[in-house]
């Protein structure tokens, strides 16, 4: 079936690559869709919060295997050690917010979520891949109200790329039997402005625990000028992801023994992803502007672990499969979501003074199938032995108003108000319920340019992410009567550029009333536990490009406050919140000419915690205990050798350092070893 996909994707490339070709003249167009920062010259002046933006430039710089590798460079964002497939499964966290799923953090491609639900479960189980993205948007303050909920820490927006006439080949290897293929074919049409264009990605390794992978990509986009006021824009995506791996983490003494094979041979985490976006952008009038996004996703995942039944320091046992008991379970949820998000501007002049005023709409619906599977045996089949059937709907609506007092200074308040039903059905028990919540959440920022090389910003906001379904409503079917996870957020900063010199700092603090634990629909449990923390810290930025071609780059995250307040079942007064780290930085160092571009970076992580009781000494299975400092070194480069061909490696780990990352969710896993990727493309035009 893969292969039938695949061939189908290939004549399609070649017809994108080649049947538009008559339109080289065609007039350059922009592919309508949701920024959440833009790419106008004052766009991050304009938000009053902290804007991070990685470009096609750095990614080409960087050579990340994963979007998290990426976002490891940007300050106030963690992310939680790789549980296989290389960045698979996106584990991030931003500001000290438990980084698990990335459950605290909304993660977007071209504006529309990617999370399998929002309402339902928002636990992420599917990160795109990197190698056809042309950038990644970073947004934290009050701005990211207008994005959806479960962003109390901030917005992640992914930006695919454009589809760009000619056919292009790449092609990388490395050690650990890593493999990758990727086509990319695009076209334009000068009598109609049409632009269409295909990317395609084969990718597979063996892993460096023996925790392999084989994933398929294919990303269709395309787009026309309907009138000179109208743009419409479809994106489809497919992909496919057979991941060898687990739960089960490596137990202490095979962690000092260096062991490589899988601790979990037979359990697999497959993934399929199917979405289509339709965007549709009108320019109303001078300063007026819709933009509608009608968005559709379904995603399949089956994750199937062999039953443990036992743990020691040495190994992880298993009921074996021999027919007699159940020894396998299968977790499958198959995700739909369909939503319609349209949202309009409008500059205007009133009292005196210039005003931008924005107004959004969004109609949400999702539904979840989640079945238990048992099986005796290795086959992924068996009988059913918990089936239940969920869904969630949500009506939303923003508005908010930049307030121009002077050419200098600017006031935006803002305010989102949510209504979301949310409905839990048991198939097998024939027991069900419901529950309905109404937020209102409130913004304002502000904004100062005190000289050209300065601006000042800060804003105040309430955050709220909702009750997810196994913990607002009980198995049998008993509204929870939980109030959502809600936050009031401060944060005062200054940004800015001087003469090759880059700059932005901030202040933050994140003040948690009723921090929600969400509990897993696999695990059982239907009871959530609430409690406050408090998350207080600070993020520092700096860059400095000579004349010469080199170049400088670093920054911090310091993190001195995330702890529990007042004693609850979440964890002790004073304790802090797992797998945060205190400190975070990066430094770079990078060199640029005549085609050269190359970088050095050092990325470091304090000590953590892997639970809320900042248990410090390991226990004998290797699930609790401090997770010690983490220092790695990468090293990477590309070159133009012309315009057409050019060649790019990267070595991750260059100091082959032996490190924890993580202790959940049941055991040690190891950071990736010394690996490297090395490649080459070539444009055909």
């Amino acid at each position: 079936m893969k292969q039938k996909k695949l061939a189908w994707a290939l004549r399609l490339a070649l017809v994108c690559g080649c049947s538009l070709s008559s339109g080289i003249q065609a007039k350059e167009i922009d592919l309508p869709r949701i920024d959440i920062v833009g790419s106008e010259e004052n766009a991050r002046s304009k938000i009053p919060g902290t804007v991070d933006v990685i470009n096609q430039k750095q990614l080409d710089l960087l050579q990340p295997l994963s979007i998290q590798d990426a976002l490891k460079t940007i300050p106030g964002i963690n992310i939680r050690g790789d549980e296989g497939g290389l960045g698979s499964i996106p584990n991030i966290g931003i500001r000290g917010l438990n980084p698990s799923r990335s459950q605290k953090v909304l993660l977007l491609e071209d504006g529309a979520p990617i999370h399998p639900s929002l309402f339902i479960s928002s636990a992420s189980y599917y990160s795109p891949p990197v190698d056809r993205m042309s950038g990644i948007e970073v947004l934290k303050g009050a701005s990211g109200l207008q994005y959806g909920p479960s962003n109390i820490g901030g917005v992640i927006n992914y930006l695919t790329k454009t589809p760009e006439e000619g056919f292009k080949l790449s092609g990388k290897a490395g050690n650990y039997g890593y493999q990758f293929a990727q086509i990319e074919a695009g076209g334009k049409s000068e009598s109609n402005g049409a632009i269409a264009g295909i990317n395609i990605i084969k990718s597979e390794s063996d892993g460096y625990q023996g925790n392999g992978f084989k994933m398929y990509d294919i990303l269709f986009k395309g787009g026309v000028a309907i009138d000179q006021n109208q743009w419409l824009s479809l994106k489809y995506t497919h992909y496919d992801n057979n991941i060898n791996t687990s739960y089960v983490g490596l137990r202490p003494n095979q962690y000092d023994a260096r062991i490589s094979g899988n601790p979990a041979p037979n359990d697999y985490f497959v993934t399929q992803r199917n979405a289509v976006d339709l965007n549709h952008s009108w320019e109303l009038g001078t300063g007026t502007k819709l933009n509608t996004l009608l968005y559709w996703s379904r995603l399949d995942r089956d994750y199937w672990r062999q039953v443990v039944s036992g743990r020691t320091s040495d190994k992880t046992s298993f009921t074996p499969c021999n027919g007699d008991n159940d020894c396998m379970f299968g977790r499958n949820r198959e995700f739909q979501m369909l939503g319609v998000d349209s949202r309009m501007t409008h500059a205007y002049e009133a009292m005196g003074m210039s005003n931008e005023f924005e107004f959004g709409l969004r109609l949400h619906t999702e539904t979840q199938s989640n079945q238990l599977v048992a099986s005796r045996s290795l086959a992924k089949s068996g009988r059913v032995s918990g089936h239940e059937e969920n869904k969630a709907n949500s009506v939303a609506l923003f508005a908010q108003n930049r307030f121009l007092l002077s050419k200098d200074f600017a006031v935006t308040p803002g305010v989102r108000v949510e209504s979301y039903n949310q409905s839990r059905n048991n198939v097998l028990t024939e027991k069900s319920g419901s529950a309905k919540n109404l937020e209102t959440v409130p913004q304002i920022g502000a904004s100062w340019q005190l000289i050209p090389e300065l601006q000042l910003y800060s804003s105040v906001y309430k955050g709220f992410a909702p009750a997810q379904l196994a913990t607002a409503i009980s198995e049998k079917g008993v509204d929870q009567q939980l109030d959502p996870e809600r936050s009031t957020n401060f944060e005062f900063g200054l940004r800015g550029v001087n003469h090759g010199f880059s700059y932005d700092a901030a202040i933050f603090s994140m003040n948690f009333s009723n921090q929600i634990v969400n509990q897993s629909l696999a695990a059982g449990i239907s009871k959530a536990n609430g409690g406050k923390s408090l998350h207080q810290g600070m993020e520092l930025s700096l860059g400095y490009g000579f004349e010469s071609g080199w170049g400088l780059s670093g920054n911090l995250t310091y993190i001195p406050v995330a702890k529990f307040v007042g004693n609850s079942s979440m964890g002790r007064d004073g304790n802090r919140i797992p797998y945060t780290s205190e400190l975070v930085s990066n430094l770079g160092v990078s060199y640029q000419k005549n085609g050269l571009n190359t970088l050095v970076s050092l990325n470091y992580l304090s000590p953590q915690f892997a639970d809320s009781a900042n248990t410090a000494l390991p226990n004998s299975i290797g699930t609790l205990g401090e997770i010690p400092a983490i220092t790695t070194m990468n090293w990477s480069a590309n070159y133009a050798i012309n315009k057409s061909l050019k060649v790019f490696g990267v070595v991750n780990n260059l100091l082959n350092r032996r490190y924890i990352s993580s202790r959940s969710p049941d055991g040690i896993f190891a950071g990736a070893p010394i690996n490297f990727q090395a490649g080459m493309s070539y444009q055909f035009f």
